[in-house]
């Protein structure tokens, strides 16, 4: 064969070599309408982990005493680190200053044998190597296993980026800082261990309220919203307090020109209930996906933010007169990884016949595993998934839960993060949207295989109730 027709077979491939390479890597891979989840091996192996880690609490219908304890560690980076939270974000997102300083909380519950930890953050999202480093510390300390360690964040859109490596996680939070790791497992641990150490006898009461003149739903005018504004007040026998709450609004007020620090609106929320009582104050983020911020009227966005905090303190604040304190419940819980659908990444709204590939995904540092994290505190149920967690689905649950006598707060960000979460029957609406999209990682059935996991760890925390 000449040198020339060998070129011209050379040039003529390249072409074809690239072709493969993109379909191979990036796409269009075909979609599909349903990942039989049932019938994966990942599905039985999350039913058996869920099994297996329930069984290592005690259940009784005759707990001990309440013992409760909590603390807070700052946790605001240097200025000109990254900001978390908006990719448009100019400079790097290199933030500029601090508006209002950052903070982990932690609330440690005990009914003498089984012990919990809920743990609250200022923070965009809760990654993995952050989550799993803490555990590691912690273990190390306390004892607390991973399934003990209940992890949320608000989702601020003003905290700390540079969180995670991979492509996803820089466009969203700027380049990786493995310091500020370090610095961010550290101050949760200490927040942690602190408030496991400061155990006290106690007593807990819990209310929720109708806060739905502050939230949206932000996909689809006029559809539903998650309204209730959720709230606990835990008080030890020697008067001090701490009031937890959680609420399903977006905290997006600030826009991605903002470039100081802030926890939002429910840094305001936590803020003005500490002032007002001179008790602490904890915040959980609820179920956001698709539940936009509707705020009150103010002359920037400082001032609604502001506005839409203390509106959902005084609300908390009006109806904590006639809560009903008990100084029993039974603490139960389960945390385990579980395994996730095939990737199912849509990055064209107007397309929902092609998907990226399982590798380009990859190599975009997107995460195949996720968590599940329930919590029973006597009949209060904390349900922890790693969405952004739809608020549609959330009051779903929450029906179901209350016939089974539960009250339910559903939260997002818990030890992972996996894309968005929404109703399986918007999987195939065209046009798509940013959370049915490119931001729906794992495509049809994940609200169906959710639910029968949050169903199971109900079932596995209640088994044998009744029994000592």
């Amino acid at each position: 064969m000449s040198k020339k027709k060998k070129v011209f077979i050379a040039l003529a491939a390249v072409p074809v070599i690239l072709a493969v390479l993109f379909v191979l890597i990036i796409g269009p891979w075909p979609t599909y309408s349903n990942s039989d989840y049932s019938e994966q091996g990942y599905y039985q192996e999350a039913l058996a982990a869920i099994a297996d880690t329930a069984a290592q609490n005690t259940l009784s219908s005759a707990p001990g005493p309440l013992q409760a304890g909590w603390s807070k560690r700052p946790i605001t980076p240097p200025v000109g680190t990254p900001m978390g939270g908006y990719s448009a974000r100019p400079g790097g997102k290199e933030s500029q200053g601090v508006r209002d300083d950052l903070y982990v909380r932690a609330l440690a519950l005990s009914d003498g044998v089984d012990e919990v930890v809920l743990v609250g953050s200022d923070m965009l999202i809760i990654p993995p190597n952050l989550s799993e480093a803490v555990r590691n510390r912690v273990a190390a300390t306390t004892g607390l296993s991973a399934h003990q360690i209940l992890f949320n964040a608000s989702h601020t859109h003003c905290g700390p980026g540079a969180f995670m490596p991979g492509l996803a996680s820089r466009l969203s939070g700027g380049e990786f800082d493995p310091g500020l790791v370090e610095f961010l497992a550290t101050q949760f641990s200490d927040a942690i261990v602190e408030a496991s150490q400061q155990l006290e006898p106690a007593a807990l009461a819990s209310g929720s309220v109708d806060a739905g003149a502050y939230i949206r739903n932000r996909m689809r005018d006029g559809g539903t919203v998650d309204p209730e504004l959720s709230f606990l007040v835990v008080r030890q026998e020697d008067g001090d307090t701490v009031y937890l709450s959680s609420f399903s609004a977006h905290p997006t007020i600030f826009g991605g020109n903002m470039m100081e620090f802030s926890a939002e609106y429910p840094g305001e929320l936590m803020r003005h209930i500490e002032g007002a009582t001179r008790h602490d104050a904890q915040y959980l983020g609820g179920a956001v996906g698709s539940m936009g911020p509707k705020t009150p009227e103010a002359d920037d966005s400082a001032g609604r933010v502001v506005a839409m905090g203390q509106a959902l303190a005084e609300l908390i604040l009006a109806n904590d007169d006639d809560l009903a304190f008990e100084a029993h419940l039974d603490i139960a819980s389960v945390g385990v990884p579980v395994g996730m659908p095939p990737f199912q990444v849509r990055p064209l709204e107007d397309n929902t016949d092609w998907r990226l590939s399982p590798v380009a995904a990859r190599l975009i540092g997107l995460k195949r595993e996720g968590w599940i994290h329930s919590v029973r505190v006597g009949d209060l149920f904390f349900v922890g998934m790693p969405f952004d967690f739809s608020g549609e689905t959330s009051v779903v649950w929450k029906s179901w839960a209350a016939e089974q006598g539960l009250d339910l707060w559903t939260l997002s960000f818990c030890s992972t993060y996996c894309g968005y979460f929404s109703p399986d029957e918007y999987y195939l609406e065209t046009p798509l949207n940013y959370e049915t999209g490119a931001m729906s990682w794992f495509g049809p059935n994940v609200e169906a295989y959710f639910t029968a996991l949050f169903h199971e760890t109900v079932t596995q925390l209640r088994v044998n109730e009744g029994t000592n």
